[in-house]
Parts: structure tokens; C-alpha cells; sequence
């Protein structure tokens, strides 16, 4: 029996368990000055609790690699020295905390420059740090501007941009580097027919809207240790089962698991399989919504896959990786209402809880 609390390997480096924070956006860096996208100390307790209340690594939540690939004007991004600096803290007190540090490195497209969602989401302007979106066409997610569309110049600047945030994070002392390929941000609007209508080398069939995904894959790679984990976020499908009014089809779960096959064969270690987010849309509301696309990249791709979604009990956690579901879970939700949720869940199954020794003699 493989339990949600045994160690994991990828690559050379050992997780402890398989219970993992999932990368979730706080809106809270600074929008402009020295200090722009720089973690605070909010984001350092943030993340040291968490990775104190025991799971096994610690996803830092997306980072722009661009300061017009944040979502917001308050997201986090790594594309200075100072950024970088300010990122050596957090990854730091993770590691004290005895987790794995790792980054969420991404680029938002088209939905990127909105408010904090709090405050409703909406487009900000240059009066409020925005700035105008890109995307792979001139297709805007609903509600928000057109985005400029990409030349091949600037396709291959932000290849080069991922692979330069890449290189900080490491030297900031991160150990796992995962690409946001989901969610409808940039790249995964490159992956659906739905947001890509181009006609060159970067549009048109899988190849082409692959494209982009596997060159920053190779372009990280490179400057990636080989004895370390990469990781690659995706949205398994878009949700959607009907032709939309042009008759284009959409992001599906076999072309999901198409790309994953291909991702690990350019180094990609472990497919992070989320969905959704491309373009307002119902989903379904059942416990499984997600965790059964996971299972099917998993055992169709021969990938190593985490699971993430509606996984808020122990139990739920110990039987998708007993039965062979995922090899890992990322949590969200249940972690902000709970920083001790690793802990207690492993009480609760039975295993040893990971406590600081600063709190284990107490309990």
C-alpha cells in the first residue's frame, strides 16, 4: 500500500511525502518601485506555515517571468536581481521548515493586467500599473481587451524569459521548477484552437500549438540541474463538448495526454493535472471532476501525474494514490483553511506527522 505520507522520488531529489501545496495567487507584492513583484513577509509566513504544518513541498504560486505575465499588477515575478534576492527568504524557510521549495514560473496572456479578484477581476489600466495583454491571436477572454497578438520576435523572448526565471530561481535556492501550461494563461491559450487561430509555425495542429510549451520546456531544461524535477501544469481539457459558433474545437483530454507524452520525452518529470479556465464555462460539480482526467493521463501518457481538485479529506488523498489515481496531491483550499492540514491528515491515516521539533516535545 502506498500511503499519501511515503517519501517520492524525481530525479535525485526525495520528497518527503506526497501531500503538496498547490501554487495559489495572494495578490499581495508590490505593483511598482525597487521592489515590484518581490515576495514580502506575508508570503514568507505564508508559505513557512505551511510548509511547518507538513506536506512535502511547498509550490510558490505563480511568478511571472515577464512584468506583463503577471496576472494582476500585485503578482509575484522574477525577472530581477532584487526579485531574486527577496525569493532566497522564502525558499529558504520552506526548506527549514523541512519541505521542498519549488516555483510556479508563468506568463499570463490575454488574462492578465485585472484587479485583484476581491475586487472584482476587472481590466486595470495604466492608472492602476496595467498594462496591455498578449496572446497567441487577437482573441480576448470574454470581458477582458484583445490582446496584442505575438510576433515570432516575441515568442522567442519569452522562451527566453521562462529559462531566465528559471536560472534565478535556482540560484534562489529553489528545487523544483514547474511551467504554468494551464488555466487559460498564455500557454495554454497557445495549446487551444479555441484562443489560437495563427497560421505559422506556432498555430494550426497539436504540433503547432505545441510548439511554444516544448521550446520553453527545452529552453528551462537547459538550465535546469539534470539531477532536478520539472514540472508541468496543465488544464486537461476546456470543458467544453460542443463545436463553439465558428466550429473550432477545443483543449481535450486526448490532447492532453498527446502533450504530456511529448513533455516527458523534452524532460518533463510529472504532469500537474488541473482543468479548465480558458473561457467562462460550466464544469461538473461531482468530487471526481478533475482527479479522473489526472488518472487518465496518468495510465495513458505512462506519466507521473499529481492530483488536484476537491481533495479535502485524508481518505480521499490515501485512496487516489493507493489505487494508482496520481502519485501525488496538491492541495489549495483545504491549506488556507488549514496550515496544519498535512499533519492532521497524517493522524488521522495513521502515519508519523511531520512536526518542528520546536512543537514535537510540546505535543
Amino acid at each position: 500500500m502506498t500511503s499519501p505520507f511515503d517519501p517520492i522520488q524525481l530525479r535525485e531529489l526525495q520528497i518527503p511525502n506526497r501531500v503538496w501545496m498547490s501554487p495559489m495567487c495572494t495578490y499581495s507584492a508590490a505593483p511598482d518601485g525597487n521592489l515590484v513583484g518581490a515576495p514580502t513577509d506575508f508570503h514568507l509566513s505564508h508559505y513557512a506555515s505551511r510548509a511547518a504544518g507538513g506536506v512535502g513541498m511547498v509550490m510558490v504560486e505563480a511568478t511571472g517571468v515577464r512584468p506583463e505575465g503577471r496576472i494582476s499588477p500585485w503578482d509575484l515575478g522574477l525577472w530581477t536581481t532584487e526579485q531574486q534576492h527577496a525569493f532566497e527568504r522564502i525558499a529558504t524557510a520552506i526548506s527549514a521548515a523541512g519541505a521542498v521549495p519549488a516555483i510556479q514560473l508563468a506568463h499570463a496572456g490575454r488574462k492578465a493586467s485585472v484587479n485583484k479578484p476581491w475586487l472584482g477581476d476587472n481590466p486595470v489600466g495604466p492608472d492602476q500599473h496595467g498594462w496591455q495583454p498578449v496572446g497567441p491571436s487577437q482573441v480576448a477572454y470574454p470581458g477582458l481587451p484583445v490582446p496584442h497578438e505575438l510576433t515570432v520576435a516575441e515568442i522567442a523572448d519569452i522562451v527566453d524569459a521562462f529559462a531566465a526565471a528559471a536560472a534565478r530561481s535556482l540560484a534562489a535556492g529553489f528545487k523544483v521548477a514547474e511551467i504554468h501550461a494551464a488555466h487559460g494563461y498564455l500557454l495554454h491559450s497557445f495549446l487551444s484552437p479555441l484562443s489560437n487561430h495563427r497560421t505559422d509555425a506556432h498555430g494550426g495542429d497539436l504540433t503547432g500549438r505545441s510548439r511554444i510549451v516544448l521550446e520553453i520546456i527545452d529552453a528551462v531544461r537547459a538550465v535546469w540541474p539534470a539531477h532536478l524535477p520539472l514540472l508541468l501544469r496543465i488544464s486537461t481539457t476546456d470543458w467544453i463538448t460542443e463545436n463553439p459558433a465558428d466550429g473550432r474545437t477545443a483543449w481535450t483530454v486526448e490532447d492532453s495526454i498527446e502533450l504530456a507524452r511529448l513533455a516527458s520525452k523534452h524532460g518533463v518529470d510529472l504532469i500537474d493535472a488541473s482543468s479548465g479556465g480558458l473561457v467562462p464555462t460550466s464544469i461538473p460539480t461531482d468530487r471526481d471532476y478533475q482527479t479522473r482526467n489526472a488518472h487518465q493521463v496518468r495510465t495513458q501518457a505512462g506519466v507521473m501525474v499529481a492530483a488536484v481538485g476537491r481533495i479535502s479529506d485524508p481518505a480521499r488523498a490515501a485512496q487516489l494514490i493507493d489505487e494508482g489515481h496520481a502519485d501525488a496531491v496538491f492541495l489549495g483550499r483545504p491549506l488556507l483553511r488549514d496550515a496544519s492540514w498535512a499533519n492532521n491528515a497524517a493522524a488521522a491515516l495513521g502515519a508519523a506527522p511531520r512536526y518542528l521539533e520546536q512543537y514535537h516535545y510540546a505535543i
